[in-house]
C-alpha cells in the first residue's frame, strides 16, 4: 500500500515536472484567425503566429500554431484582423512628441491670429520672466498669411517672458526679451550659413535663419534629466500608437542619448531606437577628429533596443522652406538664388573624411539637386581613402535627387531615405517655390527603387515637421495625392507591398538589422503591427484611415486600442 501510493507520488511529481517543461518550451503568445502579411522572400501570407522569449517561435495555420500553446500561454484571436512587422521610422525626431505638457503646441494655428492666441493662453500659465518654447510647426504652409510671426507680434502676446518658437529645424522665432537674452541686437553681425533677418529699416524681425538659429537656442535652458527621461518614455508610447516598433532618431545630441540609455537600462523602453548621433563641428579639423575618435565606439555599438546609426551632419535646407541647395536659381530669384549650403564643399569633405576614418558611418541631411551633387562629391572621395560600399552611407531626405544622382549612389552601395509626408501638407508650398515640374519630381519614389533597389531605401516622416502617422504617408506613396486630392507626379506612385517595405523589410536594412526585424520570420524579433483594416485590400482613399489596433514589441503588448 506504502509502495504504491509513493510510485503514485512519484509518477505526479514526474508528471508535474513534465508538464512544467512543456510549459517552458510553449510560447508565451499566440496569435490566430489573422491575416499575417510576412514580406518574406515570397510575400506569404498566414494566419497565425506563436512567439517566445521575445521572438518568433512559428507562422503558419492557426490549428498547427495553436498546438503549441501551453497553459500559460496568452491567446489572442485576431479575428481575422491583418498583421504586418511592427513599422519603422527612419527618420524622426520623435522626442518632440513627448513635449505636449512642456510646450506650445502650434499644430493647431491656422492664421497669425490663431498662433498669438496660443502662446497667449500658454503664458497665462508661466510667471514672468519664465521661457516659452513653441511645438515644431510649420509657418509658410500653416498659416493663411505664409509668413513667421515679427519678434513685435510676439511682444504683443508675451511681453514679459522670452519666447523661443522653433519651426522645422532651419527658421526660428524669437521676441525681443528671448534676442535680449541671447545678446543679440540690432548690430549683431550673422553667422556663416545663417542670418537674424531685418526689416527695410535694418531692424530685427525676431526671424532666425539656419545657422543664427544656435545663438538663440543656446540660451533657452535644458529641460532636467529627469523632465527629458519623461518625455521619451511619453514619446515612445505615441509612436506605438501607431504600430511604430522601431525608429531612427534623426539628429540626437548627447544629452538626448543619455536619456534614452536611461530608459532602456531601466528596461521601460517599448521602441527600438537607432541614434544618428549629431556632435557639433568643432571649427578646427582636429577638434572633429577627437570627437570621432572618441573612447572608441563607432557606429552599430548598442544592442537591440538601442545603439548607435552613425553621425548626423546638416549640408543645404529644405525644399519648403526655400532654402534647399539647387542646380537652377529659384524661379522668382531676382538675385541668382540657389538656395543656402552651412558649410563649403570642402569642409564637408573633410568632416565625412574623418568620419569614415574612425569607422563612423554618415548620414548628410541634403535636399536640392545642387546638394546632393556635393554630398555624393564627399561620399566619393571618402570612398577612395577607405571604401564606404558596404557601409550604407546615406543621404537623408533627397527630395529632389535626379536620375543620374540615384546611380552614383547605387554605385557606392549609398541609401536614400525619404519622407513623401512632406507633399501631405506642404506640397503647394513646394509648388510655389520651386515651380510645378519640380513638385511633380519631388520624392521620386518609384524612380529610386528602379534606380537604387528597394532594400536601399526607407520612409520616415522627419517628425515632427511632419506627422507621424504613416498611414498618411504610405497613402501618398501609393496615391501621390495631397489632401485636396491632388495629385503630385503621378508616375512615381508605387504599389502597396512596396509601400509597405519601405517602413518594414527594406527600413530594417538602415540599421543592419534585417536579419532580425522587418518580416514576419521564425527567429526574428517578435516586432509586429495588428492593423483597423486589410492594407493590400481597403479602398486607396482609405488606406490613410487604417489605425494601428494592437503593437507588440519583443513579445509584449505595448499598445492596444
Amino acid at each position: 500500500m506504502r509502495l504504491t501510493s509513493a510510485i503514485a507520488g512519484l509518477l505526479l511529481a514526474s508528471g508535474a515536472a513534465l508538464a512544467q517543461q512543456v510549459d517552458a518550451n510553449a510560447p508565451s503568445l499566440v496569435l490566430i484567425n489573422g491575416k499575417v502579411i510576412t514580406l518574406d522572400g515570397q510575400s506569404k501570407v498566414a494566419d497565425a503566429i506563436a512567439v517566445r522569449d521575445g521572438r518568433i517561435l512559428a507562422v503558419g495555420e492557426t490549428a498547427a500554431v495553436r498546438s503549441l500553446a501551453g497553459s500559460q500561454t496568452r491567446i489572442i484571436d485576431l479575428q481575422g484582423k491583418t498583421v504586418v512587422p511592427g513599422l519603422i521610422d527612419t527618420h524622426a525626431h520623435f522626442k518632440a512628441a513627448g513635449l505636449s505638457e512642456y510646450v506650445v503646441n502650434m499644430s493647431g494655428a491656422k492664421t497669425v491670429p490663431d498662433a498669438l492666441a496660443a502662446i497667449k493662453q500658454f503664458v497665462a500659465t508661466k510667471k514672468p520672466g519664465e521661457w516659452i518654447i513653441g511645438s515644431a510647426w510649420h509657418p509658410p504652409s500653416q498659416l493663411a498669411e505664409k509668413r513667421y510671426l515679427t519678434r513685435q507680434e510676439i511682444d504683443s502676446v508675451a511681453p514679459n517672458n522670452p519666447v523661443y518658437l522653433r519651426t522645422v529645424g532651419h527658421f526660428s522665432m524669437a521676441n525681443s526679451m528671448a534676442l535680449e537674452k541671447a545678446g543679440v541686437g540690432k548690430d549683431t553681425a550673422n553667422p556663416s550659413g545663417g542670418s537674424f533677418e531685418r526689416d527695410a529699416a535694418g531692424d530685427l524681425t525676431g526671424v532666425l535663419v539656419e545657422t543664427a538659429i544656435d545663438r538663440v537656442a543656446k540660451a533657452v535652458p535644458q529641460w532636467t534629466a529627469d523632465d527629458e527621461v519623461r518625455q521619451f518614455k511619453i514619446a515612445e508610447g505615441v509612436l506605438n500608437s501607431f504600430g511604430i516598433t522601431s525608429a531612427v532618431e534623426g539628429a540626437t545630441p548627447p544629452r538626448d542619448i543619455a536619456a534614452l540609455q536611461r530608459v532602456s537600462l531601466a528596461g521601460q523602453a517599448s521602441l527600438r531606437v537607432g541614434v544618428m548621433w549629431r556632435p557639433e563641428p568643432p571649427p578646427e579639423n582636429a577638434g572633429w577628429e577627437a570627437l570621432m575618435r572618441g573612447n572608441g565606439a563607432s557606429s552599430g555599438f548598442g544592442d537591440d533596443w538601442l545603439k548607435f546609426a552613425g553621425i548626423k551632419i546638416l549640408y543645404d535646407g529644405g525644399m519648403t522652406l526655400k532654402t534647399a541647395l539647387m542646380r537652377d536659381a529659384y524661379p522668382d530669384s531676382h538675385d541668382d538664388y540657389h538656395g543656402i549650403a552651412q558649410q563649403s564643399p570642402e569642409r564637408l569633405k573633410e568632416l565625412v573624411s574623418i568620419c569614415n576614418r574612425y569607422n563612423w558611418r554618415v548620414g548628410v541631411h541634403v535636399v536640392g539637386d545642387k546638394g546632393i551633387d556635393q554630398v555624393l562629391d564627399a561620399f566619393e572621395a571618402a570612398d577612395k581613402e577607405k571604401s564606404i560600399k558596404d557601409r550604407r552611407f546615406i543621404l537623408i531626405h533627397g527630395s529632389l535627387i535626379l536620375p543620374e544622382q540615384m546611380e552614383r549612389a547605387k554605385r557606392l552601395g549609398v541609401r536614400v531615405d525619404f519622407q513623401n509626408v512632406f507633399m501631405w501638407d506642404k506640397a503647394a508650398t513646394v509648388e510655389r517655390f520651386l515651380g510645378k515640374a519640380i513638385a511633380n519630381r519631388a520624392v521620386p519614389t518609384k524612380t529610386l527603387i528602379e534606380k537604387v533597389g528597394l532594400n536601399s531605401l526607407g520612409a520616415g516622416t522627419d517628425f515632427p515637421v511632419n506627422t507621424i502617422n504613416p498611414f498618411i504617408n504610405m497613402y501618398i506613396m501609393v496615391t501621390r495625392k495631397d489632401p485636396s486630392g491632388h495629385v503630385y507626379g503621378a508616375s512615381e506612385a508605387v504599389t502597396r507591398e512596396q509601400a509597405l517595405r519601405l517602413y518594414t523589410s527594406a527600413a530594417s536594412h538602415y540599421m543592419f538589422e534585417e536579419d532580425t526585424k522587418g518580416t514576419i520570420e521564425v527567429g526574428k524579433l517578435a516586432d509586429l503591427t495588428v492593423l483597423s483594416a486589410d492594407f493590400m485590400t481597403i479602398p486607396e482613399d482609405q488606406i490613410k484611415d487604417i489605425k494601428a489596433d494592437l503593437t507588440i514589441v519583443g513579445g509584449k503588448v505595448v499598445f492596444q486600442r
